[in-house]
């Protein structure tokens, strides 16, 4: 007799991960290597010392060490929330009539809202033992910001944030909890940089973007003493911590049996999706699963679907170490979406790769239809999701439809990276049907691609 599967299938303290999975040593074909923008040679650890934290450093320079240990304090530190549910949608299957499964692996359970704590606990815990006192960062829509207010707390270390501006006025309550937290927030471009104040000269009542943050940031850390900068997305360790999130993940299916056919992710920079796909494309990668990995953008923030695979800067003021990755160039200004923590121009290296060697699928999707997918999933679901979850509930219930058309008994698992409640100015325009759609011309993309340094790379 068929186990029947719960809804909501919770690990044990001892069933959660001990080690991070890091999905570059089971690459045959790594990604390109950071380049230092000065000499266009492979970054070592002492150009990376100034900007970050040397436990990161180590971790983002390892491509062969397949298991990482997590250490004692950041695993106590995720004992506060984690293990994080997997539930299957019983529900949502019902009102789709679908003959496919689908589930949802629910990073939303812990204050921050979202998955972002998994990498910020590692990332203060690191600055903690290097004797560092604060912290800077940027953040988006605010989900990473706001972890990282709350692991800064825990850990007792101060924090500088630089918010999209945007995001900062269409989410003050985000504001709000990261000063609560005791987190210094400003919203980006600013004046209290020099990189604020000529990107402001440049693009005069520029709403902001990721790129713009984190070039201020930096600054900030550079120059401040017993400092470093901490990324929430885009680079390797990121999704080295995150790979808690897919393991946590098979785990639970494995206690049934169940084996993904489709696993579908959110894409900004990266963080959630090469977190929640880690493991499975692991075992795709070794030839032991033919499953379809989707990555899911936004139209206005397409990246994977009509970026450029180039060396680009990771941020708008040109500072960082160049990346390998799908890219619309850092001088690309993305629309005012609501899913803040998509408006980002570039894609991890792994993931774009991984992309261009055929193991990703990439889809980009409008938001009025990415928001009609999460009002359908929270009508019977019972949450909320934030907008950037919804694009891959989005795609969850095309797949789900799909198979309904066919009659296909597919296992869906998508990420619900985190919820929407501060994200009620999105849905209010939504319920006004004062939201739009703004999807970027050819001719805008090209003014981001002017922005990609002519390097041999690059040819």
């Amino acid at each position: 007799m068929t186990k029947k599967i719960p809804t909501r299938i919770y690990l044990n303290e001892e069933e959660m991960p001990k080690n991070w999975y890091n999905l570059r040593a089971d690459m045959q074909e790594k990604p390109d290597p950071l380049l230092h923008p000065g000499t266009l040679q492979p970054v070592t650890a002492a150009d990376l010392a100034p900007v970050f934290c040397k436990g990161v450093i180590e971790q983002e320079l390892d491509d062969t060490t397949c298991l990482i240990p997590i250490p004692e304090g950041v695993l106590d530190f995720y004992h506060a929330y984690r293990p994080s549910p997997l539930v299957r949608a019983y529900y949502l299957e019902k009102v789709l009539d679908t003959p496919a499964e689908i589930y949802y692996k629910f990073e939303g359970t812990n204050t921050s809202g979202s998955h972002k704590l998994n990498s910020a606990g590692a990332q203060a815990f690191y600055a903690k033992e290097d004797g560092l006192t604060s912290l800077t960062t940027e953040t988006g829509a605010g989900q990473w910001g706001t972890a990282m207010a709350m692991a800064c707390g825990f850990f007792d270390l101060g924090l500088t944030v630089y918010m999209v501006k945007i995001s900062s006025e269409q989410k003050p309550y985000r504001k709000a909890l990261m000063e609560a937290y005791g987190a210094n927030v400003i919203p980006s471009p600013s004046n209290t940089t020099e990189s604020g104040k000529k990107l402001q000269e440049k693009n005069p009542g520029t709403g902001g973007s990721l790129g713009c943050a984190i070039t201020e940031a930096i600054e900030t850390a550079v120059k401040t003493d017993k400092c470093r900068y901490v990324l929430g997305s885009v680079l390797n360790h990121v999704l080295l911590h995150q790979s808690i999130i897919g393991q946590e993940a098979k785990t639970a299916l494995d206690k049934y049996g169940v084996k993904p056919d489709i696993i579908i992710g959110c894409a900004g920079g990266g963080s959630n999706l090469g977190g929640l796909i880690a493991p499975f494309m692991g075992e795709k990668l070794a030839g032991k699963s033919n499953a379809r990995i989707i990555a899911v953008e936004p139209a206005s923030c397409p990246s994977f679907t009509r970026g450029r695979y180039a060396y680009d800067f990771g941020d708008t003021g040109m500072t960082t170490p160049l990346i390998r990755m799908q890219t619309l160039g850092s001088g690309f200004i993305p629309s005012a979406n609501h899913a803040g923590g998509l408006r980002y121009h570039g894609m991890n290296s792994t993931l774009s790769k991984l992309y261009r060697d055929g193991f990703l699928e990439a889809r980009s999707e409008v938001q009025t239809d990415v928001f009609d997918a999460a009002v359908r999933f929270m009508k019977v679901e019972g949450i909320l999701p934030a907008p950037e979850s919804s694009h891959a509930i989005k795609a969850a219930i095309d797949e789900a439809l799909k198979c309904k058309q066919t009659g296909e008994k597919k296992v869906i698992l998508f990420g619900l990276s985190g919820t929407g409640f501060f994200d009620m100015t999105a849905y209010t325009a939504y319920n006004d049907k004062t939201m739009s759609d703004q999807v970027p011309t050819d001719a805008d993309l090209e003014k981001g691609f002017a922005s990609i340094p002519d390097i041999p790379q690059n040819k």
